[in-house]
């Protein structure tokens, strides 16, 4: 019995073997299958123009660049990137590794590089000066500037001017951009709706293209920031260097306005000052009868950001009040009116700290004026105002 089981068993594994020998492993769904999937072409791009406008907003120069990226769903398999543009005359390719060692340069030379951005503000702002006193103060500021800056050329080190050299021979042997880099930046030749298509091809010379519009749209003047003279109301921060905090904050007339606030400073050690900035701030007794006055110029359409600091002593309930005003109003009173207010903001001392500030935000939109009055009210009891700054909301 034992050795028919035996040859049983004998004959059944014969049996597979000779089964298994038969099967076609080139049959569907046996063996390796043939890979029929396309690779999924995709990019990404950024907005890196520049441009240069004078004072009166004529442009000087724009360059309209772009930076272009492309990618795939392709992991292992090496990949071929062809870009393509529509209308493509007049477009400029440049290799991604220039705007990065020009970046590079800057840094090695970083104050040279920061005094010629400070001349370069400087002769910006006089062709369109006309107040003689701010003139004559720019002109010595440049001069200084100047002076400055030769120092800091004839200072730079062997080893400096080394690295910069490298660096430079690095540009002077950078390669071309072409259509068929993962990544470069496209100079076009001015505004317009450009077609931007990349086709991605992998080893097994499968491919696939996708495209997409890009809008380049024609450049425009930087909205300038408004300047708010004593803006932390500190002595000798004037353009000239003189002021006692506040004169940029009188009104034309107190009379019609109210008095000019007073000024707080700060008694503490200098390594351990209270206030936001510097040493003084602006102090609105409880009676109401100080005011702060000051009108800064605007861009119509523009929108502002207002923000300061504001701290109240604790002893009874009091208010402060920061307005943006219509230069129509000609009066403490008119400025009262809804018509001649643009913003307002008003805080009280409600679950506030005793002398402790506490920053806050007023946005405005210029409309069409091209001037507004920050007007500063405060009210039953001792406040303080510090460290007004503005911004461009963009």
């Amino acid at each position: 019995m034992k050795k028919q089981i035996s040859r049983f068993t004998y004959i059944t594994l014969t049996s597979l073997l000779l089964f298994v020998s038969c099967v076609d492993d080139d049959l569907p769904g046996v063996g390796d299958l043939p890979d029929f999937t396309n690779p999924t072409p995709f990019y990404n791009f950024s907005d890196v123009s520049s441009s240069e406008f004078d004072c009166n907003d004529v442009e000087i120069s724009a360059n309209y660049d772009f930076q272009f990226q492309a990618g795939s769903n392709l992991a292992v398999n090496g990949t071929q990137y062809e870009w393509s543009v529509t209308p493509d005359a007049g477009v400029v390719l440049i290799n991604k590794d220039l705007p990065v060692l020009e970046q590079q340069i800057d840094a090695q030379l970083a104050t040279v590089v920061a005094i010629e951005n400070e001349i370069a503000k400087i002769e910006f702002k006089l062709p369109c000066e006309t107040n003689q006193a701010k003139i004559d103060v720019l002109e010595a500021q440049l001069a200084d500037f100047k002076v400055q800056l030769q120092i800091e050329q004839d200072a730079l080190s062997d080893e400096t001017l080394a690295a910069v050299a490298d660096l430079q021979a690095q540009i002077a042997a950078l390669p071309a951009a072409t259509l068929q880099d993962q990544e470069l930046i496209f100079s076009f030749p001015g505004p317009d709706t450009y077609t931007v298509g990349l086709t991605v091809t992998d080893d097994l010379g499968k491919s696939e293209y996708t495209e997409k519009l890009i809008t380049v749209n024609q450049a425009v003047p930087q909205i300038p920031v408004p300047e708010i003279g004593e803006p932390s109301f500190e002595d000798n921060s004037l353009f000239d260097g003189t002021g006692d905090g506040r004169d940029s904050w009188r009104a034309p007339s107190s009379s019609r306005w109210g008095s000019v606030f007073q000024i707080n400073t700060d008694t503490n050690p200098v390594d351990a000052p209270n206030l936001p900035d510097g040493r003084q701030a602006a102090k609105f007794p409880a009676d109401g009868t100080r005011t702060g006055y000051q009108e800064i110029e605007v861009t119509p359409g523009a929108t502002y950001v207002l923000t300061y600091f504001s701290a109240f002593e604790e002893n009874s309930f009091g208010d402060l009040t920061v307005s943006i005003i219509n230069t129509n109003a000609d009066s403490l009173a008119d400025a009262q009116l809804d018509a001649n207010i643009i913003a307002q903001r008003t805080d009280n001392n409600i679950g506030r700290v005793d002398n402790v500030f506490k920053k806050h935000a007023l946005t405005f939109e210029a409309g069409t004026n091209e001037s507004v009055i920050i007007l500063l009210r405060g009210s039953g009891v001792e406040s303080r105002l510090d460290a007004f700054d503005i911004s461009v909301k963009q």
